[in-house]
């Protein structure tokens, strides 16, 4: 090993303290890359969503791959945990086709949203109001989001391949499982499961690759004009710091603003607490490590990218791939975030990667995400019920926040009703107050 790899490796054990999590620089590169892999669509759909609002698809481009980068690194350096940001999905829609279409407002007043939205995230992180959310959660819950998550990441996959669709009758079925894409998902699924049944380091990230190359010969993988694999990013300057402060203090700013706060704090929390349990990094608590600093990492990427010009950045669930993969400290966040760096000069070499080729990964994290479900104490009612409502739930309501609503509200009720009281924090006694005046509202 020569001189300089040496003192690179040594700055990296101290930077990030490989030694203490178990892990290597190889690992965490290979998980860094997987997360990747698995959530670089938001590349592209981003920027197709907010499209439809008005906004110019390249400069979106570019700001959702400098939000994701930035937050990204951030989270490396703050947190030094194995999480990823970017703008968040669902989020996004409601940006474009509930603020811009459905109630008419401009995009500069949803990015305007989106910037106060960061600022007051920023101070609830130094005041620990997030912090407190995620701690008030009891160990069963934590668990049971693990649980869910898995059951809703898996979904996403297998929706975004075209295995399972809506409509035809029903709720959801089975789609043309014959044609192309879901063919090559179901081919990825057996080539990604081989892979890790032979043990081979990285079979995530080479299952995505090698489902990817399969995909050519069937259609499904569309190669770049060309082969032109590099092209400058598209100037930001039609979006950035485009907002408009001539409706911040009327009603419909406070719904928009209370409407993105709350997706976002419990897709945030549901997020840390569900992979953080998967991959045993909760303390005796039950508390999620450097937790302040992941919510200060959010928070401060959201209010970046407003001002860049894309909606909500998010931790996204697909870190879990990554975790799966081994990831364990900043190392794994550090190294997407450099593949999003990337990403703005080899655009159209991670824009083939299809839907198809992502989806069997993010089907076999499902499966890992549901190890957790035998630390869930299902004998006793009070808490099997509240767990398997968070579980159901975030895949049937398509919201990791949604599940765990339903998770916490039925909590307080049932063990209120069965004069548990003791068991109910008045942190979530009031979180559940909210949230039923959320519905009834």
């Amino acid at each position: 090993m020569s001189v300089n790899t040496s003192k690179e490796a040594s700055f990296l054990e101290r930077q990030f303290k490989l030694s203490v999590h178990k892990t290597n620089v190889k690992t965490e590169v290979i998980a860094g890359i997987t997360t990747f892999m698995t959530m670089a669509y938001i590349l592209i759909v981003n920027p197709l969503i907010l499209s439809d609002a008005g906004m110019d698809f390249g400069a979106v481009f570019t700001a959702t791959a400098l939000s994701a980068a930035i937050a990204t690194f951030m989270m490396a350096f703050l947190a030094n945990l194995p999480f990823a940001l970017a703008p968040g999905m669902g989020l996004n829609a409601f940006f474009a086709y509930t603020v811009v279409i459905g109630m008419g407002y401009s995009w500069e007043f949803a990015l305007t949203a989106v910037l106060f939205e960061g600022i007051i995230f920023i101070g609830m992180s130094f005041f620990n109001v997030r912090e407190a959310i995620i701690n008030s959660i009891p160990m069963n819950l934590k668990h049971s989001v693990s649980v869910g998550i898995g059951l809703f990441i898996a979904f996403i996959g297998l929706a975004n391949a075209g295995v399972v669709v809506s409509g035809g009758g029903t709720i959801i079925g089975l789609g043309e499982i014959t044609a192309p894409a879901p063919i090559l998902a179901l081919i990825g699924i057996i080539v990604t499961g081989f892979l890790l049944a032979k043990g081979i380091k990285g079979a995530l990230l080479l299952g995505i690759v090698i489902t990817t190359i399969i995909g050519i010969p069937m259609g499904v993988t569309t190669l770049p004009e060309q082969l032109k694999f590099i092209s400058m990013p598209p100037s930001l300057s039609p979006i950035f710091f485009k907002f408009d402060f001539s409706q911040i203090f009327s009603l419909d700013m406070l719904i928009v603003l209370f409407s993105f706060l709350f997706v976002d704090i419990f897709d945030t929390v549901g997020t840390l607490v569900g992979v953080s349990s998967k991959a045993d990094m909760l303390d005796k608590e039950g508390r999620v490590p450097n937790v302040k600093q992941a919510l200060l990492s959010d928070a401060v990427g959201t209010t970046i990218g407003a001002c860049l010009g894309t909606s909500t950045v998010t931790t996204f669930v697909e870190s879990a791939a990554g975790v799966s993969e081994g990831g364990r400290t900043g190392l794994t966040a550090l190294t997407t975030a450099g593949m999003f760096v990337l990403a703005l000069l080899f655009s159209p070499l991670f824009i083939m990667i299809p839907g198809a080729a992502t989806a069997p990964a993010l089907v076999i994290v499902g499966l890992f995400m549901m190890s957790p479900i035998k630390k869930i104490e299902l004998d006793d009612v009070t808490e099997a019920i509240p767990a398997f409502l968070t579980i159901i739930m975030m895949p049937f309501a398509y919201s990791i926040a949604e599940g765990i609503v339903f998770g916490m509200v039925s909590y307080v009720l049932i063990n209120a009703l069965t004069g548990k009281w003791k068991k109910i924090s008045p942190v979530m006694l009031i979180l559940a107050i909210l949230f039923v005046l959320k519905f009834i509202i």
